[in-house]
């Protein structure tokens, strides 16, 4: 089968690797037919982590069943099902109080918890931006989608890993109806913090960032753009808030954080959301923050390259105020936000820039992590169906197809997907 493979420090190549296969009875094994390019793939693509060369990378992922183990009773050949990135049993001590995040079985260090697929200290397992994928107790960790499965893979993708982690970080926050909340970073988890912020009914919601591209994003969804470049979130926040600032706000950025200028700052984000939310407000932190990075020596110094950074501990302390952090428990919360885009109260697939082909795969990387101007989340398609639709035409983003439609009056576009799109912008 083919995979995106990682080959070294922003050297990805897609190649034939051994068939992803059963292994386990309770397994299911699922063709992949669209993946995404994560921002967590980003810090292994740039080589700052351990992750090994040869891997197959790749966690936001959704296909079909071809094949179960024996044990496995609830899911049959033939099913839609998205894959939560966490790798869980359903029985350890964490996974038992819904903390698939952190599973002690999946994970095969003793002194480590959580697994997932195609991720640095997460296992040994493969990643799904290739044409099969094998899923460990596939009735657990598969949710099963219905019979718009095949027609919304852009929104029901999401699911994967962005949606749920961009909720996870509004309840960590606690944001409630009517809350003014605060979201640093506007990439695709960003976006997503700031859709469920708007979801959970928030009266108010801010995006900071310095990218133009995705600020229009957040715009677009309804929410208040600050650039960075231009301004202090936390004043703006304080001006438009008597001085108090933001009831909430969430960190989705993580320890490559950098300014408008390039300079990295592990810090910045979450000294700046102690300074934009209010006395005894909530903060949660969904960008990723590690123990150890080599690369920090360099780009930052010696305690960020421990995990280490200076936060204003004090300034946070005076306030009042509560942090969460840490991965999001996807299955906590992918069902409920499943049904949300199944009844069309959500949508996330909004945020698709690219869709295609798995061949794609080295360029897109290249792109992505330059944060070249629109290119703001980028699907795969390792089952090749990308390729048909591209000759009609090449240079088409799905949001500007989404805006032509928009122009014409067609009916439904904010659902359908490349193919659909294309369609009905030739008839």
């Amino acid at each position: 089968m083919k995979a995106a493979v990682y080959e070294g420090p922003r050297t990805v190549t897609v190649k034939d690797v051994p068939d992803a296969r059963i292994e386990h009875p309770n397994d299911i094994l699922v063709k992949i037919t669209t993946t995404n390019i994560c921002g967590s793939d980003l810090h292994m693509y740039e080589g700052r982590t351990s992750f090994e060369t040869g891997r197959a990378m790749g966690h936001e992922n959704l296909g079909q069943v071809v094949e179960i183990g024996k044990a496995v009773s609830k899911v049959q050949v033939g099913d839609w099902v998205v894959l939560p990135f966490n790798i869980a049993c359903g029985f350890c001590k964490q996974c038992e109080q819904g903390l698939t995040n952190y599973c002690l079985t999946m994970q095969p260090k003793s002194d480590m918890a959580g697994a997932a697929y195609g991720f640095a200290e997460m296992g040994p397992y493969q990643g799904g931006q290739a044409e099969l994928l094998r899923v460990p107790y596939g009735d657990f960790n598969a949710l099963r989608l219905g019979e718009d499965a095949a027609e919304r893979q852009l929104d029901y993708v999401m699911l994967a890993d962005i949606f749920p982690t961009g909720y996870h970080a509004t309840e960590m926050a606690h944001v409630k109806p009517g809350d003014q909340t605060i979201v640093y970073g506007a990439g695709p988890v960003g976006l997503m913090a700031a859709y469920s912020a708007i979801l959970r009914g928030a009266g108010r919601v801010w995006v900071a960032d310095h990218q133009p591209d995705r600020l229009r994003l957040a715009e677009q969804i309804g929410a208040i753009p600050i650039n960075t470049a231009e301004r202090d979130p936390a004043e703006v926040v304080k001006e438009a808030t008597l001085g108090l600032g933001a009831d909430n706000g969430c960190e989705c950025v993580g320890y490559q954080a950098h300014d408008p200028q390039g300079e990295e700052d592990a810090s910045l984000t979450v000294n700046g959301l102690i300074d934009a939310v209010r006395f005894t407000g909530s903060i949660g932190v969904v960008g990723v923050f590690i123990p150890e990075d080599p690369g920090a020596a360099e780009a930052q110094g010696q305690l960020e390259a421990q995990g280490k950074i200076p936060i204003d501990f004090g300034l946070f302390w005076f306030k009042g105020q509560r942090m969460g952090t840490g991965q999001a428990p996807v299955k906590r919360y992918n069902r409920a936000l499943r049904d949300l885009i199944a009844g069309g109260k959500a949508e996330p697939g909004f945020l698709v820039s690219h869709e295609l082909d798995l061949d794609e795969a080295p360029g897109a990387y290249e792109h992505f992590d330059n944060r070249d101007d629109g290119w703001t989340k980028v699907v795969l398609h390792p089952d090749g169906r990308n390729g048909s639709r591209e000759k009609h035409r090449p240079h088409s983003t799905v949001r500007e197809l989404r805006h032509e439609a928009a122009e014409r009056g067609i009916e439904g576009r904010s659902r359908m997907n490349r193919q659909q799109l294309e369609s009905a912008l030739r008839n």
